[in-house]
């Protein structure tokens, strides 16, 4: 069972539709008072709150790492004030479907 809540968070976390949901639902729930088990119990009560923030940092991390090393595979972006003499930048066509609202 833990492996689904683990997969199920992942996967959720990793979707940009949800991502934010789920950072402040989980932040929320590390600072309200109603949890599965309530702080005031030790040790007991700080079970919950641990693994959630446990969660969250780990997912975040690992998102955040993916997204530098995507970054870095691109490589450094060249502008005509920065390449070599000759360069000659690719032209790029981007293709958007607009609708006019009259």
């Amino acid at each position: 069972m833990k492996d689904s809540i683990t997969d199920w968070y992942r996967n959720v976390i990793r979707n940009p539709k949800y991502r934010w949901w789920i950072i402040g639902g989980s932040l929320l729930y590390l600072i309200s008072p109603f949890d599965i088990s309530p702080d005031f119990i030790p040790i007991i009560g700080w079970i919950d709150d641990g693994l959630i923030a446990t969660l969250l940092v780990a997912e975040l991390s690992t998102w955040a790492l993916e997204r530098l090393k995507g970054q870095k595979d691109e490589g450094p972006v060249q502008t005509a004030s920065t390449a070599e003499p000759g360069f000659k930048p690719e032209a790029k066509t981007v293709d958007v479907n607009a609708v006019s609202a009259d």
